[in-house]
């Protein structure tokens, strides 16, 4: 039986994106729309984002995550550098993230490598997430096949009970990666489906920016 879906339709006409109003870097465009989406609190967390990696069997999979931190260079986020998308990267580091804000009828496209942040940078971030995150970091080998539930929640009672008192040291499998972007796509909905599609690409130390077709 076919689950159509053909009456989901939106009219996109809240802005609009015009070369003339927006800056030629990418980084400073992403930054004010990101401001505008928290400022006006139209999602939870404006911090998530879609990573899509070359997995090791040659499909590309994709999952969310959230960025942690940004700046002219690139976008940071924090992982288990044995998991399925940290192993990924290890053959692969050619990476796409996306971004969402449905009320805002915008997404951002970001094509780069991704490269590790240094110890030092993935121990301070470590060091300021929640007790439980840390240790959640310990319970779970990300990716690996468990047998239970009750397997991990028995091996995060341990952990709890060795750490008890002590500070919780970052594992060493675990820290973060920075994308550093070659390309950026800005999407703006628009009427009639004429979205309006700004596309950066970095040539040398620059920025060039094209329209794109819908």
């Amino acid at each position: 039986m076919k689950n159509k879906l053909h009456d989901y339709r939106k009219l996109y006409q809240k802005h609009e994106l015009l070369e003339e109003e927006i800056p030629n870097d990418p980084f400073e465009l992403f930054h004010i729309w990101i401001r505008e989406i928290e400022t006006n609190k139209e999602v939870d967390e404006v911090n998530t984002m879609n990573l899509s990696t070359v997995g090791l069997d040659g499909f590309p999979m994709s999952r969310v995550v959230l960025l942690k931190e940004y700046d002219d260079e690139g976008f940071v986020f924090y992982t288990n550098y044995e998991s399925e998308k940290g192993r990924s990267i290890a053959k692969n580091p050619k990476v796409c993230l996306s971004f969402f804000w449905p009320r805002s009828e915008r997404q951002v496209m970001v094509k780069g490598l991704a490269q590790k942040t240094s110890e030092e940078e993935s121990t301070a971030y470590f060091q300021s997430r929640p007790r439980g995150s840390q240790l959640g970091a310990w319970a779970s080998r990300q990716s690996a096949v468990i047998p239970s539930r009750e397997y991990l929640q028995k091996k995060l009672e341990l952990l709890e009970q060795e750490f008890d008192g002590k500070d919780i040291p970052k594992p060493v499998y675990w820290g973060g990666y920075k994308v550093i972007p070659s390309e950026f796509e800005f999407w703006q909905g628009r009427p009639n489906r004429l979205h309006d599609r700004i596309y950066y690409s970095k040539e040398g130390e620059a920025w060039k920016m094209d329209r794109l077709a819908p």
